[in-house]
C-alpha cells in the first residue's frame, strides 16, 4: 500500500465533506498538541457526523479558513466553544459550533480500537482535563522519560534474543 502526504488545508477539506455525507473517516495524527494520548504519526482518529457536542468530546474544527485542529472541547456558551489540546498548557482555540467539521468517535493506537464509550477512554476523559494546572509537569515527564528512552526500548529489543532477525 502506498502512502501519501497532503497538506491538511488540501486534505481535510475532503475528510470533512465526507464526514457530512454520512461517512466514517479515519486520519492520521499530525502534530503534538493531543499527547501523551495521541501521538503524531502513530494513532488514527475515527470521526463522524457531529450532533449534540459536549465539553470532554475530541472534535475536528477549522479554527480559520482552511487552518483545522484536532482538539479536545474546554468549555462551551452560547457564542462559542473552546477548544484546547490535550497536550497544551496555555493554548487555546476559539470557534464556533458552525465551525465544528466532526467528532472522533474511536482512535486506533497502537494498532488497538479504542472507542469513546470504552471505560478507559471515559476515564482519560474525565481525568485528564482536570489536572490541567499539573499538565506541564506531566507532559515533560512523558517526554523525558518515555520519548527520549523509546529509541533506545527499540534498539534493546532488536538486539535481544526474544526479536528473531528474518532475512
Amino acid at each position: 500500500m502506498q502512502t501519501i502526504q497532503l497538506p491538511n488545508a488540501e486534505f481535510l477539506p475532503h475528510v470533512c465533506e465526507l464526514v457530512e455525507q454520512g461517512e466514517k473517516v479515519m486520519i492520521r495524527a499530525k502534530g503534538n498538541s493531543m499527547r501523551p494520548f495521541l501521538e503524531s504519526g502513530r494513532d488514527i482518529a475515527i470521526l463522524s457526523k457531529i450532533t449534540g457536542p459536549k465539553v470532554g468530546d475530541v472534535v475536528l474544527a477549522e479554527i480559520a479558513p482552511k487552518h483545522y485542529v484536532l482538539h479536545r472541547i474546554d468549555k462551551i456558551n452560547e457564542t462559542q466553544i473552546t477548544l484546547r489540546g490535550d497536550g497544551n498548557v496555555r493554548g487555546v482555540e476559539l470557534c464556533k459550533e458552525a465551525d465544528l467539521r466532526a467528532i472522533a468517535i474511536g482512535f486506533v493506537r497502537n494498532g488497538k480500537n479504542l472507542t469513546t464509550e470504552s471505560k478507559i477512554w471515559k476515564a482519560y476523559s474525565q481525568i485528564w482535563p482536570r489536572l490541567l494546572p499539573f499538565r506541564r509537569i506531566l507532559l515533560a515527564t512523558y517526554r523525558l522519560l518515555w520519548l527520549r528512552q523509546l529509541p533506545q526500548r527499540i534498539t534493546n529489543l532488536l538486539r535481544s534474543k526474544k526479536f528473531k532477525h528474518i532475512p
